[in-house]
């Protein structure tokens, strides 16, 4: 059953990935609530856009707003950013070190030719990062800029990357576009390497 099994490696490393979105929004609220509960630090700043707006109340109350507003957008982007790196990060360092992610290590599959080598398993982690969390994340912080057209049309290449991704392991050669575009293979005990990309032996 090699398509489940890459199907349970995927859904153990992505749960890896839910666990650090849960951290990361955790976070980013902590840092935005205390951006907005410091009393004194508002009062400070509101008192210093008062008094450089000469008596203009509204437009002093209408700046901070905006900065409170824009402060809390670049946390939110912050977090997007480094959601992408840590997933990149997680996946070369895995498949350089080891050749397999934490996912397939659990069901006996990893990442050949083993190990790859440093910029071939970057090639491979950036197509999955990629494919998994990175365009997601843009199609994200595009809709907290208020973007939403842009943000619907990223969405919607998020959702074909991600499928040409993953579809072509249902073929035969059993390879993602992460494996075509570094030029790997996913093999494992009990998983026989794809005829297509098996090494022809010669006399």
């Amino acid at each position: 059953m090699p398509k489940l099994r890459r199907a349970v490696a995927w859904s153990v490393d992505f749960a890896l990935v839910l666990v650090l979105v849960s951290a990361l929004a955790a976070l980013t609220f902590h840092r935005i609530s205390a951006l907005v509960t410091d009393v004194p630090e508002l009062a400070a700043r509101g008192g210093l856009d008062l008094l450089s707006s000469r008596g203009d109340v509204a437009g002093a109350s209408r700046e901070l707003g905006l900065s409170l507003w824009n402060t809390s957008v670049l946390y939110a982007e912050q977090a997007f950013g480094l959601l992408v790196l840590t997933v990149f990060l997680y996946q070369w360092a895995c498949l350089a070190l080891t050749g397999s992610t934490v996912g397939k290590a659990v069901v006996g599959l990893r990442v050949g030719p083993y190990p790859p080598r440093r910029v071939r398993a970057a090639r491979r982690a950036a197509v999955t990062t990629a494919a998994d969390v990175a365009v997601y994340a843009v199609a994200c912080v595009l809709l907290i800029e208020g973007l939403v057209m842009l943000s619907v049309l990223v969405w919607a290449v998020a959702v074909a990357l991600f499928l040409l991704n993953a579809l072509p392991v249902l073929l035969p050669a059993r390879r993602s576009l992460a494996d075509r575009v570094a030029g790997t293979t996913v093999t494992g005990i009990g998983l026989s390497t794809p005829a297509a990309t098996r090494p022809v032996r010669t006399s």
